[in-house]
């Protein structure tokens, strides 16, 4: 719709703290060589970014939300994704395939978290799920974070398989923020069956790095916990 876009930038301005900016680049890691460099922060908190995203997301089309995908300000690409999410409840398929076609955009952890579990979660529940087996593997950080996020509502259905397999081809990785994210499912699955999830532990901590596995046993008793962070000389 034309200059929609313009109206969302607009009351996302009016919603912006400047004084927040600073911390939120900061929070978000935007300086050189971090995960998340270049990206920029007007300072809008997430619950007003949540109500824009409410009071448009019936008005704007997918060029619109593309559009403001394609902004560097990040606030922006958020309220994109929230009204994706919004959307999804009654266009699924239309915008799950739209996510993934334009998932370059979805370049921090919070627009991964926000986004992939409502959006391909639902789509990719009763269908093939190997496009989350090709994200895995890419060498994007952001695609490899959406592969095991996606998992979330799949855990939420009791439905843990493909956690499972997707955790165990990340166990090799080396970025802080895929171990955190893998840990974090492996702890939502032991919600649902601890016992699936220490399975999955014993035969795999040896080789976990251990933020991912600080991740996955936290729930789990003192002594449990204290057994599976041991080293080995101490085994």
């Amino acid at each position: 719709m034309k200059n929609l876009a313009e109206r969302i930038r607009k009351d996302l301005r009016r919603a912006s703290d400047s004084s927040k900016a600073p911390v939120l680049q900061r929070f978000f890691k935007t300086g050189p060589g971090q995960y998340g460099e270049g990206d920029v922060f007007i300072g809008v908190m997430v619950p007003e970014s949540r109500k824009i995203a409410k009071a448009y997301a019936d008005l704007a089309d997918l060029p619109t939300i593309k559009e403001l995908l394609g902004s560097p300000v990040h606030e922006e690409r958020l309220v994109a994704l929230l009204m994706l999410v919004i959307r999804n409840k009654t266009q699924g398929a239309v915008t799950a395939r739209f996510y993934l076609q334009n998932l370059d955009r979805v370049n921090n952890w919070d627009l991964v978290d926000l986004s992939a579990p409502s959006i391909l979660g639902p789509y990719l529940s009763g269908s093939d799920r190997s496009p989350l087996y090709e994200l895995a593997k890419s060498k994007n950080v952001w695609k490899r974070r959406v592969a095991i996020v996606t998992t979330l509502h799949f855990i939420r259905h009791d439905d843990l398989d493909d956690t499972f397999k997707i955790a165990k081809i990340l166990l090799d990785d080396d970025h802080d923020l895929i171990q955190k994210a893998v840990g974090w499912m492996l702890r939502e699955a032991g919600k649902r069956d601890a016992v699936a999830e220490e399975e999955f532990l014993r035969s795999h901590y040896r080789k976990m790095p251990r933020t991912m596995l600080r991740y996955a046993i936290e729930r789990f008793p003192e002594r449990k916990r204290k057994f599976f962070m041991r080293s080995d000389d101490e085994r």
